[in-house]
């Protein structure tokens, strides 16, 4: 089986904290820099599942970028896409100490792609191409991400990403015409979109509380939650790849330990 993910390859910068913040003074904190973005989360993990995982996205020519995409290539995933001149995207995710998350993102290029950079040869052969719902938020990457759609010989599958910008975007129209086989969101994703919006499987990320498919609930593995980053990453990736309890054994390796990648 090969996932093709299109979407963001970043610079994360993970910084779980060991006490409160506390305005103007220092705070004690474990740190982790390398590679991230939805998307290329997503093929890392499918790689680390067993199958096979390209990444097709618009990536900077500076240090970040290039050091975003040699993990990426050591954990075995396909890198697609040009490399533009200009600043990669860098993400800032802040850990507190149940585990929880909340990210500063700067994209850098990754929105920039276009559709006439694309290759056909990209989407021919894969069983499943995954889009971020970030690359269908801004143009001309929303239009690059429609393009491949239309490109890809495989099923569709697209995660809602941001319930803070969906509202006042056209996701939801561009959902409806790409008309996706899988859609994957968090509880205020898809309030966001609307609860009356239409998905053949609908998969819906409930954090410490599991997921849901349809109408089955899924409860999560038990044990400590070190980092939520990459969580929801790491279970669309064993969804795709082997279903449901995949799905769950995935996020629960991604949250034991610091870091989205696997």
């Amino acid at each position: 089986m090969r996932i093709c993910a299109l979407g963001d390859l970043l610079l994360d910068v993970i910084v779980r904290l060991a006490e409160p913040l506390s305005p103007g003074a220092d705070a004690r904190a474990a740190t982790r820099l390398g590679a991230g973005g939805q998307a290329a989360n997503v093929a890392a993990w499918t790689v680390a599942l067993g199958a096979q995982g390209r990444f097709v996205g618009k990536r900077g020519d500076d240090e970040a970028g290039r050091l975003a995409a040699a993990e990426l290539e050591r954990r075995g995933v396909e890198l697609a896409g040009p490399p533009a001149s200009g600043r990669n995207g860098v993400v800032v995710s802040l850990v507190e100490l149940d585990g929880d998350r909340t990210m500063a993102s700067d994209r850098g290029v990754a929105p920039e792609l276009r559709a006439d950079e694309l290759d056909a040869a990209w989407f021919a052969d894969c069983d499943w191409l995954h889009l971020a719902g970030y690359s269908l938020l801004a143009s001309p990457i929303a239009e690059a991400a429609e393009a491949a759609a239309g490109l890809r010989s495989g099923r569709l599958s697209v995660d809602l990403s941001s319930w803070t910008l969906i509202p006042g975007s056209r996701l939801r129209e561009r959902l409806e015409c790409l008309r996706p086989d899988v859609v994957f969101g968090n509880e205020q994703e898809w309030r966001a979109l609307g609860s009356d919006a239409a998905a053949p499987v609908r998969v819906v990320k409930r954090g410490a509380r599991g997921f849901s498919v349809g109408d089955e609930d899924v409860a999560p593995f038990a044990g400590e939650v070190v980092d939520a980053t990459g969580a929801g990453d790491a279970l669309v990736a064993g969804f795709l790849v082997g279903g449901a309890e995949l799905a769950r054994e995935a996020a629960a390796r991604c949250v034991a330990r610091l870091g989205a990648m696997p």
